[in-house]
Formats: structure tokens, sequence, C-alpha cells
């Protein structure tokens, strides 16, 4: 099954990392996405792809209504599948883009409307429509945007590519270590040896202190409260961010964040 349960929807809205390509209709409400370098909103019948083997951060947005998206995660087996079926050819291009508009058109809005009828709770599908909607949706995407053959059938690994700007650009999204390798087209060995080479440190311990450079940085100048930046910042929980900043500093990010003049030193 690819459908979308409400378990997964919310860990999907929860992850970071982006392992296939996902279709997200805002069916209700509004969502900020952030993939490190732009920050894009949708509304209620805005429509995008999120692209695999990217990062993305999610935010809901204030609304009238409670978030709710419709989302298809097109997986390589069954883009696979199609492309054998509808003979597609596709020549694999470059691109920084993480999210792909998808424009609004008759063809969505009767899409969005047909699927209602078959939905068994929690957003999904019957069974015995599933392969048959995906499938319409597919060509219905392809239609609506050609170009994007080239990217949805691309089915290469991550190549090799600057490392230093991807982790500057990238430090904040909390994946592992071995995930960020894979995104910057390494093995784990050869990661660790290149990021020691350029930042003379190990990923881990970088990873740890620039979020803690960043974080200082927003509660001393922009006066902001630790339990509100934690989280962007690549932190599990408020308490793992609160002992690594006092490890660090030597005092709470409480303390910091309630001195009038943000300085807690001399």
């Amino acid at each position: 099954m690819r459908t979308i349960t409400d378990d997964i929807r919310t860990n999907i809205l929860q992850e970071q990392y982006i392992p296939d390509h996902l279709f997200i209709y805002v069916l209700k409400g509004a969502i900020r996405v952030f993939d490190g370098n732009k920050s894009l909103s949708y509304q209620a019948g805005d429509a995008c792809i999120a692209r695999k083997n990217r990062l993305a951060k999610y935010e809901l947005l204030p609304s009238k209504e409670p978030f709710e998206p419709i989302l298809f995660c097109f997986d390589e087996p069954f883009l696979l599948e199609f492309r054998e079926k509808h003979a597609i050819k596709a020549e694999p291009v470059a691109s920084k883009e993480t999210f792909l508009e998808v424009k609004k058109s008759s063809l969505i809005d009767s899409f969005i409307q047909s699927i209602k009828p078959y939905y068994k709770g929690a957003m999904e599908l019957d069974e015995a429509f599933e392969d048959l909607k995906y499938e319409e949706l597919l060509i219905i995407l392809l239609k609506n945007r050609p170009e994007l053959t080239n990217l949805l059938f691309d089915f290469r690994k991550p190549g090799k590519i600057d490392l230093e700007d991807f982790m500057v650009q990238h430090y904040k999204f909390n994946v592992s270590v071995s995930r960020f390798a894979y995104l910057t087209g390494r093995s784990l060995s050869a990661f660790k040896r290149d990021f020691k080479a350029i930042f003379n440190e190990t990923p881990s311990r970088w990873l740890v202190e620039r979020r803690l450079q960043e974080a200082y940085f927003l509660m001393d100048k922009k006066a902001q409260k630790p339990s509100d930046i934690y989280t962007d910042l690549g932190f599990e929980s408020l308490s793992h961010f609160s002992t690594s900043f006092k490890k660090a500093y030597g005092y709470t990010p409480s303390i910091l964040a309630s001195k009038p003049n943000k300085n807690p030193n001399p």
C-alpha cells in the first residue's frame, strides 16, 4: 500500500529527509516549506511536488481551518513500472529546486474530487482503485508540466557535490551523518575524511557547535526564546539543547535569554 494514512502523514510532515517524490495538495489550511535555501508557502488549493533525496522542513501556518493535505508518494518501483508501460524517455537534468510548483488546472481539481468517493478514512484509498489513481495523477502531472519527466524518472543516486556549501546550507536539519554523506554523494568514510579536511572537526561535533553558535546569536541578538528555536536548529528536545548549550557556554540558554542585555558575562 502506497496510500498515506494519518500516522504516516504526520511522520512525513515531521521527517526532514524526502526519500520518494511526494505530491502535496493542500485541501485545507496552509503550510510553509523550507529546504535550507528557499522558503515557500502553500494555501488551500495549492499543490507541489517535493523531490526525493532532498531535505525539507514544514511549518503549519495560522488558518481558519486545520491543515489537511492530500499526499501521494511516488516510489521508485512504481515509477519504473510506469516508465516501461508508457515507454517514457527521460534525460537526467540538474536542478536545485526541492519543491516544484504544480500549476492549478481543471484536471488537478477534477482529480482531487474524483478520489473522495474512494476514501476509507484518514486519507486511505480503497486498494482496488489505488494503482489506477496513482497512474491517473502522474499522467495529469506530466501533462501539466512535461518537464517533470526528466526529474521524476531520474533514478541516479546523488552525485558528489560541494560538501562545504551543502553543510553550511543544511546544518540545521536533524538527520544522521550517514544521510548527509549519502546526499553529498559520498560513502560515510569519504564524507568524514573530506569533512575533516574542510572543517578540521568531526561532523557530529561541528554540527552541534554550529547549531549552538546560531542559537546564541538568535537569543542574544534577536531576543528569541530557547523553546522557540531548538527544533528549528536540529535539536531533538529542549533538554538536549539546554544540556549541550550549558556544556559549551557554562550556563543554560534560559539564563542568556532572561538577561536584559542578553549577555551574562561582565
